[in-house]
C-alpha cells in the first residue's frame, strides 16, 4: 500500500494548487479524481459550489462523511525541487497540510462498503472556505459523524480548535499639510495608534482569547496628516461566549477625535470547535485503536481553524486524522512515511465501527 500511495502523493504535491489560483485548484481536484477512479472506481466528481471546485467521492447524502482539503498556502514555485523523499519522510508543499490526509482518507475507503460515506475535499479551506462553509453546513447537518483529515499534531488527533475572527477597522481622518498647518488635518495614524492599544485590552489569555493587531495601512506622502489607516484584526477564541464578547467590544471602538471617521468590516469567521462535540468519536478511536494493536492515539487542542469549525456546529466532529508530520505552513513541511499505512488502517477500522 505504501509504495503506490507515495506514487499518488508526489502526483498530488506535484499539482501545486494555491487557493488563490482557481486555474490549479481546479487541476488538483481533476488529478484527484483520476487517482480516486484507480484507487477505488469510477464514481468521483467535480462539483462547483460558488465557483469553487469540490472533489466529490461516495453518497450525496451521507451518515458519514470524510472532510479534506486540496489547496494550499503556498504560491507555485515556492519549493525546489517541489518533491523530495529524504530517511523516513517525504517534502513538499501542502503534503503534511493536508495532502497526505486525503490520500490516508481515500485508500481506507477500499474496504468500506461506502454506500452512506462520501469524502469532500474542498479548495478554499485555507482562506477561510468562504465559498463551500455553506456545502460544509448542508452535509454536517445530515450526518451522523464529520472525520477530517488535517494532519495529527505529534500524532495526536484534535478534540478542539480555538474559533476565528478577522476584522478590518479603518479611520477617517482628514487631510492636511504636515509642516505648513498639521492643526488643520485629523491624523488618522494617531487616532489608530489609540484603537490598538484598546484591542490589546480585549484579550483574556486565561481564557485562551487573543486578540492580535496585525496588518497597519496609514497615509499617503512623509508630508501630508494621514486622512485614512486601515488595520486587520486576527482574533482567537476557544469559547463562542468569548468570541462575541469582543465583537460587541471592537464594534463599540470609537476615535478620540469627535470628526474621526470609524468603519468596522467583517465578524466571526469559524466558530470554535468545542469538546462537546469532539469527545465521544475520540473515545471510540482509542478503543479502535487498542483493538487493533496500536498505541494509544492522543488527543491535542489547538489554536488554529479547520472546516471541522464548521461541522461541530451541527453534528459530532473528530479532527487531526490525517497525516503524521510536521511544519505546516512552513519550508520544512514534511509527512512520515512509516505511518501512513498504519494510519490509513486506523481510518479503516474506525470508519467500520462507526458504520456498525
Amino acid at each position: 500500500m505504501t509504495e503506490g500511495m507515495l506514487f499518488h502523493l508526489r502526483q498530488l504535491v506535484e499539482c501545486e494548487s494555491p487557493t488563490s489560483d482557481l486555474d490549479a485548484c481546479r487541476r488538483v481536484v481533476n488529478l484527484a479524481i483520476e487517482i480516486s477512479n484507480q484507487v477505488l472506481g469510477i464514481g468521483a466528481k467535480c462539483v462547483d459550489e460558488e465557483g469553487r471546485p469540490i472533489f466529490w467521492y461516495g453518497d450525496p447524502s451521507p451518515e458519514l462523511v470524510l472532510l479534506a482539503h486540496l489547496d494550499t498556502v503556498w504560491p507555485i514555485g515556492s519549493f525546489d525541487p517541489t518533491w523530495r523523499v529524504e530517511d523516513r519522510f517525504a517534502k513538499g508543499p501542502g503534503i503534511y497540510d493536508m495532502k497526505a490526509g486525503f490520500l490516508q482518507a481515500l485508500y481506507a475507503l477500499k474496504e468500506i462498503d461506502r454506500n452512506s460515506v462520501a469524502l469532500i475535499a474542498t479548495t478554499d479551506e485555507e482562506t477561510g472556505s468562504l465559498n463551500s462553509r455553506a456545502l460544509i453546513e448542508r452535509v454536517s447537518k445530515g450526518a451522523n459523524a464529520v472525520l477530517v483529515l488535517e494532519s495529527a499534531i505529534d500524532g495526536k488527533v484534535k478534540i478542539g480548535r480555538k474559533g476565528t475572527s478577522m476584522y478590518s477597522i479603518s479611520i477617517h481622518g482628514r487631510a492636511s499639510h504636515a509642516g505648513l498647518e498639521p492643526e488643520k488635518g485629523i491624523n488618522a495614524t494617531v487616532e489608530i495608534a489609540k484603537i490598538v492599544n484598546s484591542l490589546v485590552e480585549l484579550e483574556d489569555l486565561s481564557l485562551g482569547t487573543s486578540v492580535v493587531p496585525t496588518v497597519l495601512r496609514s497615509g499617503s506622502t512623509t508630508n501630508t496628516v494621514p486622512a485614512l489607516a486601515t488595520l486587520e484584526v486576527d482574533s482567537r477564541s476557544y469559547s463562542m461566549k468569548e468570541m462575541e464578547r469582543v465583537k460587541e467590544e471592537i464594534l463599540k471602538l470609537r476615535p478620540v477625535h469627535p470628526e474621526a471617521r470609524i468603519e468596522v468590516i467583517g465578524g466571526i469567521n469559524r466558530p470554535p470547535l468545542e469538546e462537546k462535540s469532539t469527545r465521544n468519536l475520540y473515545e471510540k478511536l482509542e478503543a479502535v485503536a487498542n483493538k487493533i494493536g496500536m498505541s494509544p492515539i492522543g488527543a491535542a487542542i489547538v489554536g488554529g481553524a479547520s472546516d471541522g469549525n464548521f461541522a461541530g456546529m451541527h453534528t459530532e466532529v473528530l479532527d487531526g486524522l490525517g497525516a503524521v508530520g510536521s511544519g505546516a505552513h512552513a519550508l520544512t513541511e514534511r509527512v512520515s512515511i512509516s505511518d501512513l499505512e498504519p494510519r490509513t488502517r486506523l481510518l479503516t477500522e474506525f470508519i467500520k465501527e462507526l458504520l456498525n
